[in-house]
């Protein structure tokens, strides 16, 4: 399937707003982010000034890489505006354009009442996208999998992680976990169909009763959909998980657990429910090929691994050494901001689904290719 953008951007911009909006609304009638970023778009494409020309032809382009979503478009642009402005852009970064309502950072300690409104606008607005980052399998150099991450269209700098904890505190917090699950779900289903996809989600959210149905809805194949717990689990959450998971798994829907190791309890958890993947986050791989604790641990982590039959994912990899480190240590796959960053955008998905390079180069080399061994 082919994702580049159209090579006369001017007139397919056009043509995206005269289009009914998703789902067949016509732009009137269309969700309010999608009305108000089409707006934007269009300000922002009336300047004349000319030494604004080149951020016009950026935004060309991405409204002509994302035709009939100029939420998307907008908030791509200004994720690339960011990055030429060297400002931080991590892979749960929230951005703040001006689309939907204007959610600003409270000042002090914001009450529940405070939380909970701030929570169900984003959610009233589905003020949230979701980025993939691609994940290497070691022994081909293919792409294997992605990871989904949620970034939130909002005022402020707030990273995803606050927003989640906010929502927490609000008693929200399974509500945006599904929101942002709908989104990776609708999401995937433009990503090249042999990936599997890993829904973020935790404990709490995965015993919710509305989870399994909000599953079986998706068009994404069941064995295509990786669970990954993301949080510290209880004894009683474990045998809570084993036995509500079991109709998921057999319906091919595969379980992994990340932090491995981080707390006392959690090799222990994860032999219980015999997970599938197990991932090693940054906290361990940062300085593995330099600190005997964590190179010794990861090597007793790929050993586990083996033994239960499950894939070990390196996540977290920014440095050439801590590739070779891990290599050597038999981690199946890997992650992280040396090989690829999350993305949303429609074309960099497409790439994966390429061959995997050969090892002696080639033209136009992913960049896994230049540091693989």
């Amino acid at each position: 399937m082919s994702m580049e953008p159209s090579s006369s951007p001017a007139s397919s911009e056009d043509q995206s707003f005269a289009d009914p909006a998703p789902g067949g609304c016509s732009r009137d009638t269309a969700p309010g982010i999608i009305r108000q970023a089409s707006t934007i778009i269009e300000t922002v494409l009336a300047d004349s000034i000319p030494e604004q020309g080149h951020i016009r032809d950026q935004l060309r382009e991405h409204v002509a890489a994302h035709p009939g979503h100029p939420e998307t478009a907008l908030a791509e642009h200004l994720i690339a505006l960011r990055s030429l402005a060297g400002l931080p852009g991590g892979t749960s970064m929230a951005f703040a354009p001006a689309v939907g309502p204007a959610i600003e950072p409270l000042a002090g300690t914001p009450s529940p009442a405070e939380r909970a409104s701030r929570i169900e606008a984003v959610l009233k607005g589905r003020l949230l996208l979701t980025a993939f980052q691609p994940i290497y399998e070691l022994s081909t150099g293919s792409v294997a999998g992605v990871e989904a991450f949620t970034r939130f269209v909002t005022e402020g700098s707030s990273t995803a992680d606050y927003w989640f904890a906010e929502a927490a505190e609000a008693q929200l917090g399974s509500e945006l976990e599904f929101a942002a699950l709908e989104s990776a779900l609708a999401a995937a289903q433009q990503l090249p169909t042999h990936l599997y996809v890993t829904l973020k989600l935790s404990p709490t959210t995965c015993l919710d009763p509305l989870l399994p149905g909000l599953l079986e809805e998706s068009i994404l194949a069941s064995d295509r959909m990786v669970l990954e717990l993301t949080e510290a689990l209880t004894a009683e959450q474990t045998a809570a998980l084993v036995t509500t998971l079991a109709p998921l798994r057999q319906r091919g829907i595969r379980l992994a657990i990340d932090h491995a190791g981080s707390y006392f309890d959690s090799i222990r958890h994860i032999r219980k429910l015999h997970a599938d993947i197990i991932k090693l986050d940054r906290n361990l791989i940062a300085g593995i090929d330099t600190d005997p604790l964590r190179h010794a641990f990861g090597e007793a982590m790929a050993g586990f691994a083996e033994q239960l039959g499950a894939t070990l994912i390196a996540a977290g990899i920014e440095t050439h050494d801590e590739l070779a480190a891990v290599a050597a240590l038999g981690v199946t796959a890997v992650q992280g901001y040396l090989l690829d960053r999350p993305t949303t955008r429609h074309q960099d998905w497409a790439r994966w689904d390429l061959p995997a390079p050969s090892k002696t180069g080639s033209d136009a080399p992913p960049p896994i290719a230049s540091i693989w061994y």
